[in-house]
């Protein structure tokens, strides 16, 4: 499960579809609905909130957004009803794990995607997150081959 801090608009095609898929699992593993994934990390953000399911429901107005801006017919029925939810926080550092980690996949699977991105600087993240300053999201399951040297 890869719930990105990062904006969907930088996704390929594939990950976004990727994205919408696993917040609705995440939405279902939030409300109790599954056993499996109950102990995924990338859920632990969600669940500090005091709202957990409005926090991923919002979420998910995000990657809906994306997919109507690019011409998706993704189901917007399947998003719960949005009450204003206060933004999450993410590290600097996460952003920056999470845009090289992207980054990389984009170079193989999409690669002029990748070539459009690669020379932007300061990505945005999702719009229901806030950055801070600090290092790699504690919940974030590292892989080595992106590294983890924070810009």
């Amino acid at each position: 499960m890869r719930l990105w801090s990062l904006h969907p608009r930088y996704l390929d095609p594939q990950g976004l579809v990727a994205l919408w898929r696993e917040a609705l699992l995440a939405r279902a593993v939030l409300r109790g609905e599954t056993k499996g994934y109950r102990n995924h990390p990338q859920l632990d953000r969600f669940r500090s909130h005091a709202a957990p399911v409005s926090a991923i429901n919002t979420y998910l107005v995000g990657v809906y957004g994306e997919a109507v801006a690019r011409g998706y017919s993704f189901d917007s029925g399947k998003i719960d009803s949005v009450q204003t939810c206060a933004q999450l926080p993410v590290t600097d550092g996460q952003i920056s794990y999470e845009w090289r980690h992207l980054l990389q996949k984009l170079s193989s699977r999409s690669p002029a995607l990748h070539e459009q991105w690669r020379s932007c600087d300061k990505p945005e993240c999702h719009p229901i997150f806030v950055v801070r300053q600090g290092q790699i999201e504690p919940w974030e399951r590292q892989s080595g081959s992106v590294g983890t040297n924070a810009r």
